[in-house]
């Protein structure tokens, strides 16, 4: 397919970059082919009028967990043991990652051309970024590092990464990474925000250097680059010295550190919203601890600092906003470029060039996307107004392009309430009826106008007994427990059992909804 974007405004995500008129944007497939001036023949070609808007590289986040859609909990959550639930069945792996794939659909929707995941379930991630290779889902590019690798108590251990005992467990989990065909490794060296025990102790260091340094050769030789999540000083030294290739979050550097991140020729990814949150809003809007609180403002500092240490030595910065955390969501990137402005002090050209061309580079796919020129990705997005002027026109997309893929008017608001492509978003209902909580799927009683059947929502309080695992596709017949169901949402009932025990082939409790709710989450932090 040929298609030539005309009378928009190109920004072509160079650090240099400026507004270039009366230019049209030619593409073939998934590929721009050319930037011509305005009046060349257009014969051959599908066009589309940008009315004015502007067309600057989509956007990509070199920070993402898929797991989490970043909706807060009211008491604390055990992470492992919803994880293991999730993975008990097929049924249960199945609708998750049904959720994962519909969490990488809304960075799409929200910008979000490329992402990279450092920690996930299972294998989901590289599951998903084949399935969106392969054009069966709606989906940045992936790159993907599957499950992270951790240590006992050690950070996400036992949700999104394996905790490794010793050194032999951690190369084991390497090489079944590598069997999954990861495109990088995550470890977790040191603890965050929500796992520290006590005032003061964000980032404690939980992994031991020989272990890091036994991850990393082994890495290397394997041709993986090593991103760490590290949140205290003595942990980015300990990553740095050891091998890793990308500081995740960051820390206060000293001159030590900025020596290490240069003999090393590592980067730091900024990771500016998780911690916003719990430094900056009264507790009372955040719901965090006092020692949360103390401990998030010790995070929040640090991440800033590194930054701006980083940039004033000419070690490189990426950008991510390590969506999943609380408030943090899956279509809200950015407000991580807002930030990065803000608090460390670039311009607005400067944060989108970050957050476009020079995230590509640093994950190492800048010869295939980050900038509008000819060869490269057919990756793109269209804002009304001018995101040079105020980083916030990239709130509202007029258009979203992936791989040569149109997706018009795309507002992840809009999915929520069926919207197109590709069928409503799931989400996770909960009603108690008496004693009895029922899970159901729940197929919307809708398909979208591209033909792709309504996602699946994990749902409870079907309300019956007994009854057989059933299904259905929008708007179609099926036999259950002897009776037939026809539109009205479309229920593929389970059963309905007391919580905690079996639901036909599913086994869930309360807290399994607490994985994907596709209700959207209004973040409580500052748009300026």
């Amino acid at each position: 397919m040929k298609r030539a974007y005309t009378n928009g405004i190109l920004l072509d995500g160079t650090e240099q970059m400026q507004p270039a008129a009366h230019k049209i944007l030619l593409t073939e497939d998934d590929k721009i082919i050319a930037i011509v001036d305005e009046g060349v023949d257009l014969d051959g070609y599908e066009v589309i009028d940008l009315h004015g808007g502007y067309l600057c590289p989509g956007l990509i986040n070199l920070h993402v967990h898929l797991a989490g859609n970043g909706k807060p909990s009211a008491k604390p959550r055990d992470n492992a043991a919803l994880v293991r639930k999730i993975l008990s069945n097929g049924l249960t792996r199945a609708v998750a990652y049904r959720l994962v794939c519909s969490y990488a659909k809304l960075e799409l929707l929200g910008g979000v051309t490329t992402i990279r995941t450092v920690g996930g379930i299972a294998d989901f991630d590289t599951r998903c970024r084949d399935d969106a290779a392969a054009g069966r889902l709606l989906a940045p590019r992936i790159l993907a590092a599957n499950e992270g690798i951790s240590v006992p108590g050690g950070h996400m251990a036992g949700s999104v990464a394996v905790a490794a005992h010793n050194n032999a467990e951690a190369l084991a989990q390497l090489k079944k990474a590598s069997g999954q065909k990861v495109d990088l490794v995550k470890l977790m060296i040191t603890g965050g925000v929500l796992d520290a025990t006590e005032k003061g102790t964000p980032g404690e260091l939980k992994m031991k250097p020989e272990m890091v340094k036994a991850v990393c050769d082994e890495a290397h030789k394997l041709g993986y680059t090593v991103a760490a999540h590290t949140e205290s000083p003595e942990g980015v030294k300990v990553a740095l010295e050891n091998g890793v290739d990308s500081i995740e979050h960051g820390a206060k550097m000293d001159d030590e550190t900025i020596r290490l991140y240069k003999e090393r020729g590592a980067f730091v990814c900024t990771t500016i919203s998780p911690a916003l949150p719990y430094a900056l809003f009264d507790t009372a809007v955040s719901g965090a601890s006092e020692k949360d609180q103390y401990n998030g403002k010790i995070v929040f500092d640090g991440v800033v600092e590194s930054a701006k240490t980083a940039l004033a030595n000419g070690i490189p910065v990426g950008l991510g906003n390590d969506v999943g955390c609380p408030y943090i969501t899956q279509y809200d990137f950015w407000r991580e470029l807002c930030y990065f402005h803000k608090y460390c002090g670039v311009s607005n050209q400067f944060a989108l060039y970050t957050a476009t061309l020079r995230n590509a580079q640093l994950a190492g796919v800048g010869d295939v996307t980050g900038s509008i020129e000819p060869g490269k990705s057919a990756d793109f997005i269209v804002t009304k107004h001018n995101p040079l002027e105020d980083l916030r026109a990239l709130q509202h997309l007029e258009l979203v392009v992936c791989r040569g893929h149109v997706i018009k008017k795309a507002e992840p608001q809009a999915e929520q309430n069926g919207g197109c492509p590709a069928g409503p978003v799931p989400r996770i209902i909960l009603k108690k009826q008496g004693e009895t909580i029922g899970l159901s799927l729940l197929f919307r009683s809708h398909a979208c106008h591209h033909g792709h059947d309504a996602l699946p929502a994990l749902v409870a309080g079907s309300g019956h007994s007994g009854a057989a695992a059933c299904g259905c596709r929008a708007g179609r017949d099926r036999i259950h427990g002897g009776h037939r169901h026809r539109r009205m949402e479309e229920y593929g009932c389970i059963t309905g059992q007391p919580l905690g025990g079996k639901a036909g082939c599913l086994r869930v409790g309360l807290q399994g909804a607490a994985l994907g709710t596709g209700q959207m989450i209004r973040q409580p932090v500052e748009d300026g």
